[in-house]
Parts: C-alpha cells; sequence; structure tokens
C-alpha cells in the first residue's frame, strides 16, 4: 500500500487534570466530541519515560467544525514536570498549536472578555492570526481560515497544525517535506522574534500537498506548520531534563494509511520509527496501529493507522477501518455520526 499522511489527528498535551481541561475547550472552544477516554499503562513509551512504564489518563476530543482533535493526557502515578525555564517563541519543540477560525475578530472580542492569559494583537503575516494562553499555560495561535466540515455554531474549528522551533532550518524543511509531504512554502522570511525578546528568527510556514488524501481527511482539513529558527542566540529545548508526559505539547500526532510503507521510507531516510506498535493498539474504544518518529531535533511525531472507532459503544456498535477503502476519504455522512459523542456537561 501506498503511504497517505492524511491530516493532523490530535496534539498531545499533558496537564494536571484531564477534565478540567477538557470541559474548558469544550466550553469555550467547541472541542466538546469526546471520542475516547481511557486509563492504562503506557508500555511502549518507556523509551521517553525514564525505562519506567508510566499510567495515564487520556481523552481525546474533536471540534466537527473540522480539524485535528486534542489528546490530552495526565499521569495517574506521577506529577508531571514544567519546563526548566518559561517557554520562549523559538525553543526547540512544539510552542503552540494552531487552531482555525472562521471569525477572528469576533473570537479575539470573545477571549479577552474570557480574560485569557497574553493576548496579542492580531496579526496580518501569512494569514490574520493572534495567540493566546489558556488557563492551563498552554500557547494557543487562532489562525483565520474558512475551510468547514460540517456547519457548528463554534466560532473556530479544530488544530490546524503546530508553531515548532527548529535548530537547522533546511534540515527541517527537508524531514517536514520528505516524511509528512508538507512541500509549500506558503511564508519564509526574517521577522523579529515575538515574546518580547529582543532579536530575529526565520519563520517558515509550510502546506501539506493534499492529493489522494483517504481515511478521516474531510474531517481533519487542510494543514499547516509554522517553523522557527532563532538566528542571533541559542534556543533552548522545551522538554531538556523532562519526560514524555511532562507538561506542555508532547507530540504531534498524523492520521496515515499505509504504515508498513511509512515505516519503510522513514528507514530509508535516516529517521527510524522509536516506537512502534506493530500490529494494533487498544485504547478500549478505539484501536489502530501507532509508531513514533522524531523530527531533527527530537519533536515527537507521532502516526496512527486508526483500525476501530467507537460509534455507538452502548449497543456495541463501532466502526471498522481495517475494511476500508484505503484510497478514499470517509464519507461524510459516516463520519458525522461520530457527533452522537457529544459532550454537553461538564464531567
Amino acid at each position: 500500500m501506498v503511504e497517505k499522511i492524511n491530516g493532523i489527528q490530535q496534539i498531545g498535551i499533558e496537564v494536571l487534570d484531564v477534565k478540567k481541561v477538557f470541559n474548558w475547550y469544550r466550553k469555550h472552544l467547541g472541542f466538546d466530541i469526546l471520542l475516547f477516554e481511557d486509563e492504562a499503562v503506557a508500555s511502549l513509551m518507556t523509551r521517553y519515560t525514564n525505562n519506567k512504564a508510566e499510567r495515564r489518563a487520556a481523552y481525546l476530543s474533536l471540534n466537527m467544525t473540522g480539524g485535528g482533535g486534542l489528546e490530552i493526557w495526565q499521569f495517574k502515578d506521577r506529577v508531571p514536570v514544567a519546563p526548566e525555564v518559561p517557554v520562549n517563541f523559538g525553543d526547540l519543540g512544539i510552542y503552540a498549536m494552531k487552531i482555525r477560525c472562521k471569525n477572528l475578530p469576533e473570537m479575539h472580542g470573545y477571549l479577552k472578555e474570557l480574560g485569557v492569559c497574553n493576548l496579542s494583537e492580531i496579526s496580518i503575516t501569512n494569514k490574520p492570526n493572534f495567540y493566546f494562553e489558556d488557563p492551563f499555560g498552554n500557547r494557543v495561535q487562532m489562525v483565520e481560515d474558512t475551510y468547514s466540515f460540517s456547519r457548528q455554531s463554534s466560532l473556530n474549528g479544530g488544530v490546524q497544525g503546530a508553531v515548532i522551533g527548529v535548530s537547522d532550518m533546511e534540515k527541517s524543511k527537508q524531514f517536514y517535506a520528505t516524511m509528512l509531504g508538507y512541500t509549500i512554502v506558503c511564508y519564509d522570511n526574517i521577522d523579529p522574534v515575538l515574546d518580547k525578546i529582543k532579536g530575529k528568527c526565520r519563520r517558515v510556514i509550510l502546506q501539506q500537498e493534499r492529493i489522494g488524501i483517504s481515511g478521516f481527511g474531510d474531517l481533519l482539513g487542510p494543514t499547516q506548520l509554522e517553523l522557527v529558527q532563532i538566528l542571533d542566540a541559542a534556543p533552548n529545548k522545551i522538554f531538556k531534563n523532562r519526560l514524555w508526559g511532562d507538561l506542555g505539547y508532547i507530540h504531534l500526532c498524523f492520521d496515515v494509511s499505509g504504515m508498513s510503507a511509512i515505516r519503510e521510507k522513514a528507514l530509508n531516510n535516516n529517521c527510524s520509527f522509536t516506537v512502534d506498535s506493530a500490529n494494533s493498539f487498544d485504547m478500549g474504544d478505539a484501536a489502530g496501529h501507532f509508531s513514533y518518529m522524531e523530527d531533527p531535533d527530537g519533536t515527537l511525531i507521532e502516526l496512527v493507522e486508526t483500525h476501530k472507532v467507537p460509534i455507538l459503544k452502548s449497543f456495541g456498535l463501532y466502526l471498522n477501518l481495517k475494511k476500508r477503502n484505503p484510497n478514499k476519504t470517509l464519507p461524510k455522512w459516516l463520519v458525522k455520526i461520530l457527533a452522537f459523542h457529544r459532550v454537553k456537561t461538564d464531567r
């Protein structure tokens, strides 16, 4: 099977209280589809957790307007550690997630009324956008984007991409183009560094080719990665002396088809999988094949080939994706059934 990168499935966020974070994003940003909730031991991730299999809780929530979801994680037997120093723009790793927004000025006003921290003014660089900090210390960039999978009352959609700090722009561009299909350069310029820190950086915004997508590609929509390289200072590594699962953005996850072909490509491009579930993981309500690889600076990229998705769990009804046509996206009417998982009140 030819490999396909269908879009960003989710971004992983480690938090202190998974329910509290889910409820805030459900209430304020429309991530109200709780696709699964699970508690298990992350036995395959010991490479990144000091050789100890850590127990964790996980929620996967979606915004049906269109875009990737939030995989909200919480250690159960360990208190997650915050970064050693405050995270700055251009530090190595995932600095912020990008969320698509169809009405940027209205969303800006809404978040201002909520009193979120570090709310920036609207910038017109590439696409109109602004930054803010959620109540849990995670940076979020709202990006003007009209893509819509289904009509919802939410002012925004789901995850559109991420802002990632890199140390060598050309090497990182090659990785994201070769392994994930981000070959379209939308913006490439020398700009002042954000966060009120003096200096300059190179910012490159990449768009993924959407040729022959399959699976959940229509729900996930077009995506964008923003790579940032600090030019006149040494960036910190966001997860220096910390574990996968400590506070912050722990990985960026892509929905894929043809995992075996991607594994072979990764091997041939000197970025072999560091974790591979080999056959199928089981998260109780969902199942599939997942793998991890690292970008040139060690930022974790997760790949998931979904095999099973719950539709009406109480009736034992699941969507079996192993039998799907790998060359086509799933019918919209079928994907919209995921709305049965909508949560209307706090967990």
